[in-house]
């Protein structure tokens, strides 16, 4: 931009600022303060906010054959995110920047310099917690040629290697086809249309919520905060040379009232006020935390024609009217206020304005966390406070494991089959899930046959799983894979014997002892030997010398021998499909539990399966409470869930309510080892749970209580977003989906 000054550029992510509390906000009020208090006066400093359009995630398209399930739900999945996209934030993703440069003798000294700043301005970023990166020369390219090229639906394409070939620079990869700066307050770029403006601040006070209203305009524009710091010393020597001038001022208004015989202590209002805020200025500066800055406040709109650009500056208008603002148009200044709008550090204009540390600081460019990732993200719905649609990637958590709570009717499931739909789209992973009430049949059975496998348990089914099948969620490369299948066969017969108290030692002994006997031929012969039953346990059992284990015999006899025999076969069902759906609703309560805790051991033997062939699976377990009620099971499955993970798995649990995650120390784990969580409308008592376990806030509580289905907020990482999802009730995936009966069509219910 001129001879001898560099610059740096550093991208940052938004902050949970409208939904903190007071104090919170403070703290990051503060923390921003600090860091704009950082840059000294060699240091220029530029914040921008640029709003550009992002493209879908996916083009939806037309269903390819109505036989095919997943094509079928595909385009109109497709379609429902787009509307989303376009009816809500209009395709806008609003990105921040801040960008800061320094006048040296060569790039050498520049590079030092700069790196130093940028990492120091990373770490106080963090402290409010707003995560930033720095931007390579490459990526900063590319945000020239978005501001460059708004309109356009091409891909940026460059590399550093090809430059020097095609005896190009690197301004002709983000130039626009052609600059026209002929008109007195507008210009073109190519074929769009935009204007750049000035915002004149006229009121002495302003709110924290101005930059984030004009953020919220649907246009594509750019927010630019130039600020230079003046020296401290030469800031109040300034100011106190104003305020002997006001004094002058003052004594010459006295002499005049004197000579013509008014009262001497009547002054100009003006003057009265000049005064006063030069004095409390100076106090400021010498015993409080205040720089003196010199600010200047640029907005660049585009728009692909000019009756569209005139009308979102009648609408930017109008916001800053009212937080007692004016938008000035830069009559012959068109060109300078684009260049000084560009993420370079570097302001042509010479309209300044002078403000104090904490009054700059009040333009905050915070409103609520984004969460909108590039890649294999899938749909989440929308930002209740920003409107933009959440786009996530459990996969880049330290921790995939998730938790979805809330009360019966707060559509727990209805998220839960909208991710199953995005990981179907989006990715080439697998899909468990342990369906307790039947729900998720109507869309399983929609993929068809090709694409998922139902397997319903139940007394009278074709379908059979050995819970004393060692192959059965046993990693063969254990060093002794029958150890964590005894701890298995312990917790099962914890849920079969049904004890209030669990089972004594002397039980446990016996039990153990018993697995050791049943699996001795597959211990000697693993290949020829065949996988023994419940039967072969009783039968065992039964040979056992003490009275405990007659007892325990009799209580596995019932499934066994007796009507609840269910899981007395050999395993016999496929779980090689994408989907795999196991159906447990035609079961008793009682029979329902220890069919859970067993189809949990399938579920990991698929997540193996799939793990060793390099596949990721998500599984989902419903009811999931009904798992930890037991002392042996719950312990047995905490130990399943942090293994998951290792196993290229992504498991979600579903249940109602918290206080079922925090029955013990040990099952406390599984929230703690669960990094996503989606939280619906929740009891009081869980509400204050909640806010205490992660910090909520009473303004983000108010997110989970009385909401409606599929509302709350989202917990991503350290991230917490109100999210709001309107799915239409019209469209059939709703009605493969939903479980509320106000929705379900039963003619013969209704007959």
């Amino acid at each position: 931009m001129e001879p001898g000054y560099f610059s740096k550029t550093v991208e940052f992510e938004d902050v949970n600022y409208s939904a903190a509390s007071s104090e919170e906000q403070s703290r990051i009020f503060d923390a921003y303060t600090s860091v704009l208090n950082y840059f000294d006066c060699s240091y220029p400093l530029q914040i921008s906010l640029i709003n550009r359009r992002i493209a879908l995630p996916r083009e939806a398209k037309a269903p390819v054959t109505r036989q095919d399930g997943l094509i079928d739900i595909g385009a109109e999945y497709d379609l429902v995110v787009s509307n989303h996209l376009t009816q809500f934030n209009k395709g806008i993703k609003r990105c921040r920047y801040i960008s800061f440069g320094v006048k040296c003798q060569g790039i050498k000294e520049a590079r030092l310099r700069l790196h130093r700043v940028q990492e120091d301005l990373i770490a106080n970023l963090e402290k409010l917690g707003a995560k930033a990166k720095g931007l390579c020369g490459s990526e900063r390219l590319e945000v020239l040629y978005t501001q460059l090229n708004p309109q356009t639906q091409d891909r940026f394409r460059f590399s550093w290697d090809e430059l020097a070939a095609s005896g190009l620079g690197s301004k002709d990869f983000v130039a626009p086809t052609s600059f026209l700066f002929k008109n007195r307050n507008t210009f073109r770029l190519g074929d769009t249309f935009g204007a750049a403006s000035h915002i004149q601040v006229m009121a002495s006070e302003l709110s924290d919520k101005f930059l984030d209203e004009l953020g919220q305009i649907e246009a594509e524009m750019s927010v630019t905060l130039h600020i230079k710091t003046i020296d401290q010393l030469k800031a109040i020597k300034m100011l106190k040379r104003k305020i002997s001038d006001i004094g002058k001022m003052k004594m010459d208004e006295q002499k005049k009232a004197a000579r013509s015989g008014y009262d001497i202590d009547i002054l100009p209002p003006d003057l009265i006020t000049y005064s006063k805020e030069a004095s409390e200025l100076l106090t400021e500066l010498q015993h409080k935390n205040e720089r003196l800055f010199l600010l200047t406040l640029i907005l660049v709109n585009t728009a692909s024609s000019k009756q569209k650009l005139e009308n979102d500056l009648i609408t930017l208008s109008g916001v800053c009217q009212k937080h007692n603002c004016a938008l000035k148009r830069l009559d012959f200044q068109q060109e300078q206020g684009l260049s000084s709008s560009l993420i370079l550090g570097h302001n042509t204009l010479e309209i300044e304005r002078g403000m104090t540390s904490s009054s700059t600081a009040i333009l905050l460019p915070f409103n609520t966390a984004e969460l909108h990732m590039e890649g294999q993200a899938l749909y989440y719905g929308i930002n209740a406070l920003s409107k933009n649609v959440i786009m996530a990637n459990r996969k880049k958590l330290n921790n995939p494991n998730g938790i979805f709570l809330g009360e019966p009717g707060s559509g727990k499931s209805f998220k839960a089959k909208c991710e199953i739909i995005s990981v179907l789209l989006g990715t080439s992973d697998r899909i468990f899930i342990v369906d307790n009430m039947g729900e998720y049949l109507p869309l399983i059975r929609k993929l068809g046959e090709d694409i998922a496998e139902v397997i319903e348990i139940s007394p009278n089914s074709r379908h059979h799983i050995n819970p004393l099948d060692i192959t059965m969620g046993v990693d063969s490369c254990d060093e002794n894979p029958f150890a964590r299948k005894a701890d298995f066969i312990l917790s099962l017969m914890e849920l079969i014997v049904g004890n209030k108290d669990g089972l004594s030692p002397v039980e446990k002994s016996i039990i153990d002892r018993t697995t050791r006997l049943v699996y001795r031929d597959v211990i000697l012969n693993p290949q020829a030997a065949k996988m023994p039953i419940l039967q072969d346990f009783y039968n065992v059992l039964k040979e056992q010398s003490e009275p405990e284990a007659a007892i325990l015999a009799t209580a596995l006899e019932l499934y066994c021998l007796g009507s609840l025999s269910v899981f007395n076969h050999q395993t016999n069902v496929n779980v090689s499909k994408r989907v795999t759906c196991v159906v447990l609703s035609k079961l008793g309560v009682g029979l329902r539990k220890i069919a859970m805790h067993i189809t949990n051991e399938l579920s990991t033997a698929a997540v193996e399966r799939n793990f060793r062939a390099g596949l990721f699976t998500w599984c989902y377990y419903d009811e999931f409470h009904i798992l930890l009620r037991d002392a042996l099971t719950a312990s047995y499955f905490v130990s399943v869930w942090k293994m998951l993970r290792k196993k290229a798995c992504v498991p979600t649990a579903l249940t109602q309510n918290v206080k079922d995650l925090l029955a013990s120390r040990e099952i406390e784990n599984i929230l703690e080892t669960s990094d996503f969580l989606i939280l619906l409308s929740q009891a009081h008592g869980d509400r204050e749970i909640l806010a205490k376990k992660f910090s909520i806030s009473q303004e983000q509580l108010s997110y989970i209580k009385n909401k409606p289905p599929g509302e709350g907020l989202l917990l991503y990482g350290g991230m917490i977003i109100p999210i709001m999802d309107r799915f239409p009730k019209e469209s059939e995936i709703y009605k493969l989906i939903t479980t509320r009966p106000e929705d379900l069509h039963l003619e013969s219910v209704q007959r």
